[in-house]
């Protein structure tokens, strides 16, 4: 009997589930919308019901017409955004507004700012496993704020999940915690010294000291590794709702960039090195993580980590970021006086096609052998939502090169500038990673909406001079939450293996060495920007 295994990915504005071969082809896919309450600026908030619902959805729809007994496994991925219960395991509000219904404090809400900066300045040790300093996306800083600002909602709290250890726990009614989640967003403490537990003297520290009772049971006493099975399956109730048998192997969880990074770094490419500890991948979404594994811990300023056990057991994990790039290249695109035009004359055609087209008819006119070049006067320094390499959540965008056009093509090349900027912060990235130690890095995976943009991938392979796979599977994220249902299930003997033979195959796209010297140049103009925005708060007495 053929095997199957379910990939459940809960993103920022949706739910999505994928119905996945033993092999790693993805059979059928379902996406549904979920809730968001932007209720005042830096404040997201969302429900674990209205999630749950959209799991139940997406997970029926691709289960259509299946057997239940060829779905071996189940894997589930999710944001890293905290969801807060009451001491019956119901929903309790995170909220202002004091409704129940948004229990979840989203990641890329920044209502902690100030916690953040006080955690910062007492330099504990446990942040030198965060590239030195927490950012806002974490969870401790969200902890303090609902301490001091919600104080019913404190007092009456019984859990608090990063959301996929929310998943594991509504499929199977077990209350275990992943290293994935616990390590990367909580601080809990996986060291170089051997040391696997929460770290007492940092909780007093910032005056959440309180969450050490009953073993730490409000944030969790039982950490397993993704991929290890939670409990015995699926309990009766979620098998009910999720249209499975009861008992189906779930797998412990992991943050959706990580599972993405777990499903792009086995993908095999002609002449391209499968060693995983020369690859990093990129998980493009709203955001887009970095992910580089090694064997031995490497500390790297503003890089987060190194993670033990967060994405392959026994191997430790940096993940660099940019807070915000899909969601950038949309905003950059949405808020332009042409858009409204193109859009209406579009059809079918996406609107990134629709400029880059515009991109290669310029760049023919002008003579250009690569549209790279239309950006010499034109740069972009893309850190609208803050800079979690640099710490520094209050960073703001810039543009420099703007003209009184607004017409289409001004957008095209404040659209590919914005690409290119957004190349720039990867290299920054992969700079501070090889000068602390990842110096055979031979190349880029890439996943997620911009992975399919060969504008994008084409920037990314030119400014960082390295080649870039992009998988012929390209939804790697839900491939990674399968994975861990597959290993859950004893499918396979290890998650490397379970890596190695569901990664599948992928293209790669080498640098354009014309374009090499000029991409040099305009980074730069990159690091100059950031250095001049330092120095206009300077002047404005901001700093």
């Amino acid at each position: 009997m053929t095997s199957y295994f379910i990939g459940v990915d809960v993103g920022t504005g949706s739910v999505r589930a994928a119905l996945v071969t033993e092999k790693g082809k993805i059979l059928n896919c379902y996406v549904k919308s979920t809730q968001t309450w932007n209720i005042q600026p830096d404040f997201y908030e969302q429900s674990t019901d209205n999630i749950w619902e959209a799991v139940v959805t997406c997970v029926k729809k691709v289960i259509k017409g299946q057997d239940a007994k060829q779905i071996k496994g189940i894997g589930f991925d999710a944001t890293c955004s905290l969801a807060c219960f009451d001491k019956d395991g119901k929903p309790l509000t995170v909220s202002p507004s004091g409704n129940n219904q948004q229990n979840v404090i989203l990641w890329l809400d920044h209502r902690a700012m100030k916690e953040t900066e006080f955690i910062n300045s007492l330099n504990h040790p446990v942040l030198k496993y965060v590239g030195g300093k927490i950012f806002p996306e974490m969870e401790t800083p969200k902890l303090m704020w609902l301490k001091r600002y919600l104080k019913d909602t404190w007092r009456n709290a019984g859990y608090f999940f990063d959301l996929p250890d929310f998943l594991t726990w509504r499929a199977t009614g077990v209350d275990s915690r992943s290293s994935c989640s616990l390590v990367c967003k909580w601080t809990y403490e996986m060291n170089v010294e051997g040391v696997e537990a929460w770290n007492k003297s940092y909780f007093e520290q910032i005056g959440l000291d309180d969450l050490a009772e009953d073993n730490w049971k409000k944030i969790g006493s039982t950490v397993q590794y993704p991929g290890q099975p939670v409990g015995k399956g699926l309990s009766k109730l979620a098998a009910e709702e999720l249209g499975l048998l009861p008992g189906t192997p779930v797998g412990t969880s992991m943050i959706d960039a990580h599972a993405g990074g777990l499903g792009l770094i086995g993908c095999k490419a002609d002449c391209i090195d499968p060693d995983f500890e020369t690859r990093v991948g990129l998980i493009c979404g709203t955001s887009t993580c970095h992910m580089a594994v090694s064997k031995e811990a490497t500390f790297t300023p503003g890089v987060w980590g190194p993670y033990k056990n967060a994405m392959i057991p026994g191997m430790w994990l940096n993940e660099g970021g940019q807070s915000t790039t899909g969601k950038l290249v949309d905003h950059v695109i949405d808020t332009h006086p042409a858009s409204l035009e193109i859009k209406k004359k579009l059809g079918n055609m996406h609107i990134i096609e629709y400029l880059n087209n515009v991109l290669y008819d310029l760049a023919k006119k002008e003579n250009l052998s690569n549209p790279a070049f239309l950006t010499k006067d034109f740069h972009v320094y893309p850190d609208f939502h803050g800079n979690r390499l640099l710490s520094d959540p209050t960073l703001k965008g810039m543009v420099t090169g703007l003209t009184l056009n607004f017409d289409e093509e001004s957008l095209a090349l404040l659209y590919l500038a914005t690409v290119q900027a957004l190349s720039y912060g990867t290299r920054q990235i992969l700079d501070r990673l090889k000068e602390s130690g990842y110096s055979n890095l031979k190349s880029t995976l890439i996943c997620g909406g911009l992975s399919k943009n060969p504008i994008f991938t084409a920037a990314q392979a030119n400014v960082c001079n390295l080649p870039v796979i992009c998988p012929d599977e390209i939804e790697s994220v839900l491939l990674g939450s399968a994975i861990l249902g597959a290993v859950a299930a004893n499918h396979f003997d290890t998650l490397e293996h379970a890596i190695q033979t569901m990664g599948g195959e992928g293209k790669a796209v080498f640098p354009d060495p014309t374009t090499i010297d000029f991409h040099n140049r305009k980074y730069e103009v990159f690091l100059q920007m950031y250095e001049d925005q330092v120095k206009y708060r300077k002047i404005m007495g901001v700093l």
